[in-house]
């Protein structure tokens, strides 16, 4: 155990398995004292591959699912457990923070056991793959119930706590989908996109009071990874824009544990200057995306743009060197 965060009370939303587990473990090895967050004790199953697909698996490779599934399996609990066989303090609390009085619950817990909250990261999520005019209502409030709503949710009430504090750590999972995607699934990127959006907000909003919020989009394994390779392996429909495309193999998958070093840094004292920015985190590699900017513009003076003007001046002034990003 390192003192980096020692007196630090940290809360990770989907630390059941996978990435949060793996942060919510790096946090405790700094010293912090954690609550871990996942929907409900056990698994909590298929979020993608259905029994159907599942029966298209050749022996082989249902063989690999289920390894695979076995290995990326956990909740709350058994994270908790980790934390405090390895010498730190955690607690476990279920529920699904896509719901306003679960979040509130989950921010009591940290109160009630620990006394504050100084980290609140935000990993939990959901998925789901259908061409956009094929969504249902229920996989798009499936899916942005938990980002941004839930992030929201678990936000609005640490924030109160870290105000009082004068410090606080804000970290929120998002993906790279939240600029769009080549896989077929649109609501998850306009998910991401809220997220995004929701960070910026908060990083201005808060800079007052100490507390700094930023995002990061990891490419790591996951049971999305996993599932999503598992998906693409039934064939029933290409979740890929084309057909030459075919997602990220999941056994050349980065682990989770490396980009917990990263992420422990913006959840400590020395990252007071960073806020409102997101990284892509895969493996060794840290990127740090450009703010939006301004790239071309056009204006006149007097009367207000005409149709045909617009025709005439805006593919010399607006698209010289344009590029779709349908084209990509």
């Amino acid at each position: 155990m390192n003192d980096l965060l020692k007196g630090r009370v940290a809360i990770v939303t989907g630390s059941g398995q996978g990435i949060g587990r793996a942060i919510a473990l790096g946090l405790a090895a700094q010293g912090a004292k954690v609550v871990t967050n996942n929907r409900k004790p056990g698994s909590t199953g298929n979020q993608m591959v259905t029994d159907a697909q599942f029966d298209k698996l050749s022996d082989e490779k249902k063989e690999w699912y289920k390894k695979t599934q076995a290995e990326y399996n956990g909740d709350a609990e058994t994270t908790a457990q980790a934390i405090r066989d390895m010498g730190g303090e955690a607690v476990a609390y279920f529920g699904d923070i896509s719901k306003f009085d679960v979040a509130e619950g989950l921010i009591k817990t940290a109160i009630d056991n620990f006394g504050r909250v100084d980290i609140l990261f935000n990993v939990a999520g959901a998925f789901g793959f259908a061409e956009i005019d094929e969504i249902s209502e229920e996989l798009w409030d499936k899916v942005t119930g938990v980002k941004p709503k839930g992030y929201f949710n678990t936000m609005r009430f640490a924030i109160p706590y870290m105000k009082k504090q004068g410090y606080g750590r804000i970290i929120n999972c998002t993906s790279r989908a939240f600029m769009g995607d080549v896989i077929k699934h649109a609501e998850y990127c306009a998910a991401n996109a809220g997220v995004v959006g929701l960070t910026r907000a908060a990083a201005i909003e808060l800079r007052e009071y100490g507390i700094t919020c930023n995002a990061f989009a990891p490419f790591a394994k996951t049971r999305a990874a996993y599932e999503l390779e598992t998906v693409n392996m039934t064939k029933d429909k290409p979740l890929m824009v084309s057909d030459n495309m075919q997602p990220p193999a999941f056994d050349w998958t980065p682990t989770p544990e490396m980009i917990v070093p990263f992420l422990t840094y913006l959840a400590a004292e020395q990252s007071a200057q960073v806020s409102g920015s997101v990284f892509t985190l895969a493996g060794n590699q840290i990127q740090l995306h450009q703010e939006p900017i301004v790239y071309r513009s056009m204006q006149k003076t007097g009367e207000p743009w005409t149709v045909e003007e617009i025709i005439q001046d805006a593919p010399r002034a607006l698209f010289a060197d344009y590029h779709s990003i349908a084209d990509q």
